[in-house]
């Protein structure tokens, strides 16, 4: 972990390149130093269907949800979060200024007693910073 999953409204993307996005947030997640590379995922989730607000359908919004693993202390996650946000808030200010927008970025703990995972791409990463 850390796993990164962003909803957005199917609208957005005629505002903004949702690949653009989805690289914001994992260089992000790297620059912070606390998560292991191998773990880092980011995934962008299009919802066709949904309603905001008053209804009007020009209305926009991104949700980002983090999941990641028990260990990082409050004040951690907590600075390594604004800087996710920051980042991705910044990418997004050309779509504030252009239209009504809802940003949103919460960060979930998972219990490692009931969090299973199996990824063996820390072990290539490894071997490839090792022999350079």
């Amino acid at each position: 972990m850390p796993h990164f999953t962003i909803e957005y409204s199917a609208n957005l993307e005629s505002r903004l390149d949702i690949g653009q996005v989805v690289e914001v947030v994992r260089r992000a997640a790297v620059e912070t130093g606390i998560f292991p590379l191998g773990g880092i995922r980011v995934r962008a989730i299009r919802c066709e269907h949904h309603a905001i607000a008053d209804g009007r359908p020009h209305f926009g919004f991104l949700d980002m949800v983090l999941r990641l693993g028990e260990g990082r202390d409050l004040a951690t996650r907590k600075n390594a979060g604004e800087h996710i946000f920051r980042a991705l808030s910044d990418h997004l200010d050309p779509v504030f200024a252009q239209s009504q927008f809802a940003l949103s970025f919460d960060m979930q703990i998972n219990d490692k007693e009931t969090s299973w995972k199996r990824n063996n791409i820390h072990e290539v990463l490894k071997a490839e910073a090792a022999h350079g």
